[in-house]
């Protein structure tokens, strides 16, 4: 599956529009990874466990949108991006979303 941020896919024409596709996750860190990260932010700096947490959601929102993408029989995504929101305390929203197409053949 190519991923895009762009709205093209370079050397390649568009045949389709099948349409946007998202990846939706919620998480939160874990008792111990909000303890560590509480400590964390009295003294300032990165908070490592916090940063795990949100990398493992990034990861998991993109691979729902590609396979849905695939199930939807799409070559690429384009127009990808990332949103996140916070709607709970410690409670985050991750939102990876694009547009399927299929693709000419070369």
């Amino acid at each position: 599956m190519i991923v895009t941020t762009g709205n093209d896919v370079e050397g390649r024409q568009i045949a389709t529009y099948i349409g946007v596709v998202r990846g939706i996750v919620v998480r939160s860190p874990s008792i111990s990874q909000g303890f560590l990260g509480g400590l964390k932010q009295i003294v300032g700096g990165n908070i490592e466990s916090y940063a795990r947490v949100c990398d493992e959601a990034l990861r998991d929102a993109y691979q729902r949108m590609v396979a849905l993408a695939e199930q939807l029989g799409a070559d690429a995504i384009i127009g990808m991006r990332y949103d996140a929101t916070e709607f709970a305390q410690a409670t985050t929203e991750v939102l990876a979303y694009g547009t399927a197409v299929k693709l000419s053949r070369p």
